[in-house]
C-alpha cells in the first residue's frame, strides 16, 4: 500500500490535536487503554467530551497549557492506503519545529477556525508549506459547529485564501468543511452539512502521490560502496544508496560525478532480487560494467541530465540553533550522502513569516527565523534546486563543535 505522509499546521487552538484525534479514533486506531487513559484525562480535567487532543499531545507542559510545543508523529491505515501524521506546533517560536514535521510531507493539513477566519497565522503556515514544496494542501475550515454549519461562511473564507495562495504559486489545494469535536465530515460524513460532498479521510485516501517525487532527473548519490569478504563474491563490487530522482535500469548509460566517467547499469539489486527499474524513493544496490573509483558522496546521473555543481550556493534557511547565524561563521554541512564544511558569505534578508515582506534592515539570523543566504563549500555540491527535487535540493547545518544540528536549508 501507499504511504502518505501529511503535516498539520493552524493557529492556536484550531483544533490541530484534537483532529488528529478525531481522525485515530473514528478509523479505530486507538488502543483500548490508550483511550482509557484520555478518558481517564479528560474527567480529571472536567471536559464534557472526551478530549482527544491528549491522544498526541503527550508532553507534560503541552498537556498542562493546552498547546501543542513538540512535534508528534502517530501512524495510522486504512484498507486504502497507510499514513503517517506529523503535528506540528502553530506558535510562532516553534516554527523550526513544523518545518522539522513538514520536511518530508506529501501534504500539509492547514486549519482555520470558521469563526476567526484566514488570519496572519493562517498565511505563515501557508508561506512555510509552499517554502518547503509541499505538493498537495488541504484547508480544513474547523469547528463549523460553532457558526451553525454556514455555507456562507465557508464560502467567504474558501474565496479569501484562494486569492492569498494563488499569489503564492500553490498548484494544489483543496477545502473541507469539519468539526474535529464532533466528528463531523473527518471520518464520516455529516448530515449539518448536506451541502458538501465527501470528507476528510476521503481526501486523504485519494490524495494523487504518484508523481510527487522528481521522475525526469536521474539522481542516485552513493552511500556505500559493497566489497563482500568472500572468495565465492571477489569479483562483486556493489553501490548502495536511495534514488532520490529519476528511474534507473539495468542497460542504461549513466555518468559519475564528480569525475565525470560514462558507464553503463549491469544490474540493480534490492536484497536477493534483481529488479527491471528503481524509481524513489527505492533504496538499492547498483553493479556497473566498469570498475570505476567510486566513494561515498559521488552520485549517479545520466549523462543527458546531470545536475548543478558549484561550490558558491544561494538558499533559504530555517535557523534552529539558540546561537545565532554568524556571518563568516564556518559549519560542518550534509548534502545526500556528501559531507562537506562551509562558510556563510552573505545574509540577503530575512522573512517576517507573518506578512511574507523581506526585511533588509535587519540581518541577524536567530532561532526560527527564516533567512535567504549565500554560502561557500570547501568541495563542490551536487545539487538541483529544492523546488526542482526536494531531497537534493535540502541542505543541513551542523555546529561542528557541539554535533548539533543548527539549521536547514532550500537551494534556489
Amino acid at each position: 500500500m501507499e504511504l502518505l505522509r501529511f503535516t498539520t499546521a493552524g493557529s492556536v487552538d484550531d483544533g490541530k490535536s484534537t483532529l488528529i484525534g478525531r481522525l485515530l479514533y473514528d478509523s479505530k486506531s486507538i488502543f483500548e487503554d490508550q483511550l482509557e487513559a484520555v478518558k481517564r484525562a479528560s474527567i480529571q480535567r472536567g471536559n464534557e467530551h472526551i478530549n482527544l487532543a491528549l491522544v498526541t499531545d503527550g508532553l507534560r507542559a503541552e498537556r498542562e497549557q493546552g498547546i501543542t510545543i513538540d512535534v508528534a508523529y502517530r501512524y495510522f491505515a486504512t484498507p486504502k492506503r497507510k499514513f503517517i501524521i506529523a503535528d506540528t506546533p502553530g506558535h510562532i517560536q516553534y516554527t523550526r519545529n513544523m518545518v522539522t514535521g513538514a520536511s518530508t510531507a506529501n501534504a500539509a493539513l492547514i486549519l482555520i477556525d470558521a469563526r476567526n477566519g484566514v488570519t496572519e497565522q493562517t498565511y505563515r503556515h501557508t508561506y512555510i508549506a509552499t517554502l518547503l514544496q509541499i505538493p498537495h494542501i488541504i484547508i480544513c475550515i474547523n469547528k463549523m459547529d460553532l457558526v451553525g454549519y454556514s455555507k456562507e461562511v465557508y464560502d467567504e473564507i474558501q474565496d479569501k485564501f484562494v486569492a492569498f495562495a494563488l499569489k503564492l504559486g500553490v498548484k494544489d489545494f483543496r477545502f473541507v468543511p469539519i468539526s474535529a469535536l464532533h466528528g463531523d465530515n473527518v471520518v464520516e460524513p455529516s448530515d449539518n452539512m448536506n451541502w458538501f460532498q465527501g470528507t476528510l479521510l476521503d481526501v486523504l485516501e485519494t490524495l494523487p502521490i504518484d508523481h510527487d517525487y522528481n521522475l525526469t532527473d536521474a539522481r542516485f548519490p552513493v552511500q556505500y560502496v559493497i566489497r563482500p569478504i568472500s572468495d565465492e563474491y571477489h569479483d562483486y563490487r556493489g553501490y548502495a544508496g536511495r534514488v532520490d530522482g529519476g528511474v534507473f535500469k539495468p542497460g542504461e548509460q549513466v555518468m559519475i560525478l564528480p569525475g565525470g566517467f560514462h558507464t553503463t547499469i549491469k544490474s540493480v539489486e534490492l536484497q536477493d532480487k534483481q529488479l527491471e527499474q528503481a524509481f524513489p524513493p527505492m533504496s538499492v544496490t547498483m553493479q556497473l560494467a566498469d570498475d570505476i573509483d567510486i566513494s561515498r558522496g559521488d552520485m549517479i546521473v545520466k549523462a543527458d541530465n546531470r545536475p548543478q555543481v558549484s561550490q558558491d550556493i544561494t538558499m533559504m534557511v530555517c535557523w534552529m540553533s539558540p546561537r545565532p547565524l554568524q556571518i563568516d561563521g564556518k559549519y560542518a554541512l550534509k548534502h545526500t550522502t556528501r559531507d562537506v564544511r562551509c562558510l556563510v558569505k552573505e545574509v540577503h534578508y530575512k522573512v517576517n513569516v507573518n506578512t511574507i515582506e523581506q526585511i533588509t534592515s535587519d540581518t541577524e539570523v536567530k532561532m526560527n527565523d527564516i533567512a535567504r543566504i549565500t554560502i561557500r563549500t570547501t568541495k563542490p555540491l551536487l545539487f538541483d534546486s529544492y523546488r526542482q527535487n526536494r531531497i537534493t535540493g535540502a541542505v543541513i547545518f551542523i555546529d561542528e563543535g557541539t554535533n548539533e544540528t543548527v539549521g536547514v536549508g532550500m537551494i534556489e
